[in-house]
């Protein structure tokens, strides 16, 4: 049984002097390991959601809890560093190199230094910055799709079981965006933590999820899979945020792990494979490439089912 990293109880937030709730009755548990995406427009309560699991800001009435405990019953400062944090401008201290912001909380906990040293060569590796050419550098002569890399390796610094992500790259150019959605996606699977992602952008939210909590005036308006927001919005509020117009824009942001329908073993040997992660333009590429009905769907090389050429044209008729 999957354990639960974050459950939310009932929680509310309302500001003081404001009439109305930012966060209102929420209850929704996060299993361990997933990576899950928080979907709104401006003011909809998302990122005010996000800051109260690190207790940014604190609650008004309800629960939220760590692993079953209470976070209220934590030191503050200890659980702190249990979480990873990455906002939209990386955070990272200007007087710090490179190696020293990523040893921020380490040095915090009093980890020796070659541990230290050892750790940040890891992460730098992670994040695809080369040690020698950057460790010595500091952020004003980083470009801000490298300031973010080290904001993640920063984050990740002590292995945090939750990470939490504020629009971390709403303030990147679209190309390098790109690749780190991609990247963040691909470390999420290797390290198998759990993270909160929160985006105003239908796509990414999309693209990065394996559930998306989409929000509305403080409220949850669908926690759901993206295939199943997208195939069976819970309410007139999410389809006309996710509606696009274009079948095409469906198949770009879906992955083809749903729905999956058994295969034979027959079928396993002689049918064209493709991976899960992979989305359903990709698979609509195979099927006219290949010209074949169905596609076999694997997790490197274990085999999850076929998703048939049927499925793919009922999914655009919609």
């Amino acid at each position: 049984m999957t354990e639960i990293a974050i459950e939310f109880k009932n929680v509310r937030k309302r500001f003081s002097g404001n009439e109305y709730d930012s966060v209102s009755d929420v209850s929704i548990s996060i299993e361990q390991g997933s990576f899950i995406t928080i979907l709104g427009t401006s003011g909809s309560g998302k990122t005010t959601l996000l800051k109260m699991v690190n207790r940014i800001h604190e609650l008004t009435d309800g629960e939220i809890l760590y692993f079953g405990e209470n976070i209220n019953d934590l030191n503050v400062n200890d659980y702190r560093r249990k979480i990873g944090y990455v906002i939209q401008q990386s955070g990272l201290l200007p007087h710090k190199t490179v190696e020293e912001n990523i040893a921020i909380v380490p040095k915090m906990l009093k980890w020796d230094k070659q541990k230290i040293d050892n750790r940040i060569k890891e992460l730098m590796d992670l994040v695809c910055l080369d040690y020698d050419t950057y460790r010595k550098r500091y952020p004003r002569s980083l470009s801000g799709g490298e300031q973010q890399r080290v904001g993640i390796a920063r984050a990740l610094a002590t292995n945090p079981s939750v990470m939490l992500m504020d629009e971390p790259f709403g303030a990147i150019d679209a190309i390098t965006r790109s690749v780190l959605q991609k990247e963040i996606k691909s470390l999420q699977k290797k390290l198998k933590n759990t993270v909160l992602f929160v985006t105003h952008d239908v796509y990414e939210a999309f693209l990065l999820g394996k559930k998306i909590i989409v929000m509305d005036g403080g409220k949850i308006q669908q926690f759901d899979t993206p295939f199943n927001i997208m195939m069976h919005p819970a309410n007139d509020f999410v389809k006309k945020l996710i509606f696009t117009g274009d079948i095409y824009d469906k198949l770009k942001v879906l992955t083809i792990d749903n729905e999956l329908e058994e295969a034979t073993p027959e079928e396993i040997k002689e049918g064209i494979r493709i991976e899960a992660d992979k989305h359903l333009n990709d698979a609509l590429v195979l099927f006219i490439k290949k010209e074949c009905k169905y596609l076999i769907v694997v997790d490197n090389d274990q085999v999850l089912g076929k998703l048939p050429i049927e499925k793919l044209q009922s999914i655009m008729g919609k």
